[in-house]
This record gives C-alpha cells, sequence and structure tokens, in this order.
C-alpha cells in the first residue's frame, strides 16, 4: 500500500504479459466484500468513483443484473464526452460480475471483464480479469492510459468505500 497524504492507499498489481490479449489486476480493499459489490452496481455509488477524476460520470443505462445492460458517459471540464458501454453476462452477488466493455469512441473493439470480489475476514481482494478481441486491442488499451485511469479509479473507490464505512457515502 502507498500513503497518499495521511491516507494508506491501495495498491493495484498488474499482470500485463507481451504478446498476450488479457490484463489481470488485483488490489486488496479494507472494506467488506458487500459494500464493495455494492459500489460496482449501485448507478449512485459507480458514478462516484469510476475513471479519472477530471471526468464527472454521466449515468445512462446501469442494470446490474445477469443480461442487463450499462452505458456510462465520462464528461470533461472542457465539454468533452467519453461513453462506454456493455452488457453483464453473469451477475452473481457479492462474487462476481462478468461484462463486456466497449469505448464508443472505438465502436467493435470489446474486452470481456470479469471481476471476482473475495472476502478477506474484513477486507476485499477484487481480480479483474480483461480478455480483449486481439493483441493489438489489448495493447492499444496500455498504450491509451488505461493503468493511470484505473489507478485513480481504485484510488476513488477506496476513499468512496471509506465513507460508506463511516455511513456517508
Amino acid at each position: 500500500m502507498a500513503t497518499k497524504g495521511e491516507k494508506t492507499v491501495p495498491k493495484t498489481e498488474y499482470v500485463i504479459e507481451p504478446g498476450k490479449q488479457d490484463i489481470t489486476s488485483t488490489i486488496v480493499f479494507d472494506a467488506p466484500r458487500e459494500l464493495v459489490f455494492k459500489a460496482y452496481t449501485d448507478p449512485e455509488l459507480f458514478a462516484q468513483w469510476w475513471g479519472p477524476r477530471r471526468y464527472k460520470n454521466e449515468i445512462d443505462t446501469f442494470d446490474s443484473r445477469t443480461g442487463g445492460s450499462w452505458r456510462v458517459v465520462q464528461v470533461g471540464d472542457d465539454g468533452s464526452r467519453h461513453a462506454f458501454r456493455g452488457v453483464n453476462h453473469d451477475v452473481v452477488a457479492p462474487e462476481r460480475i462478468c461484462a463486456t466493455l466497449e469505448y464508443e469512441g472505438m465502436p467493435g473493439h470489446v474486452a470481456l471483464q470479469t471481476a471476482t470480489f473475495e472476502a478477506l475476514g474484513n477486507k476485499t481482494r477484487l481480480v479483474a480479469h480483461l480478455v480483449f478481441e486481439s493483441v493489438m486491442d489489448r495493447d492499444g488499451m496500455v498504450a491509451s492510459g488505461m493503468q493511470e485511469g484505473a489507478d485513480e479509479s481504485m484510488e476513488r473507490l477506496a476513499e468512496l468505500l471509506e465513507r460508506m464505512k463511516a455511513g456517508r457515502s
């Protein structure tokens, strides 16, 4: 864990192997898995942590059930808009979410993410496994700054979880 100011920020570990079309990230949050799962599946909570801080999330569609779809638009201070969408293929509370992810700015490049939430006492290990259609798609995502954005999302999620534990989400 890294320290930011006085706060301890969990560190995400990535496995990004050359020539492969997947990415695996692992992070441990100091929060029960039911809270972490809720932050992933409640649209009001999701909007508070997903993506870089410089964007505000507008939730267009957010159906967290198996077969449900989602669409989130990130809006920058400069008015720029970046839309993402997907379909939930499997949602098993509070253990797993398997869903597609597509950036509408690059249509047709769809990744499949399986996020698993493992209880470790009052902590949660979150493992996200993304599989891309090709190595080129995966490498393009990495080159776009995905890791920096994901790190910022996980930092924001850790902050939200602290507020949720304190009863002020």
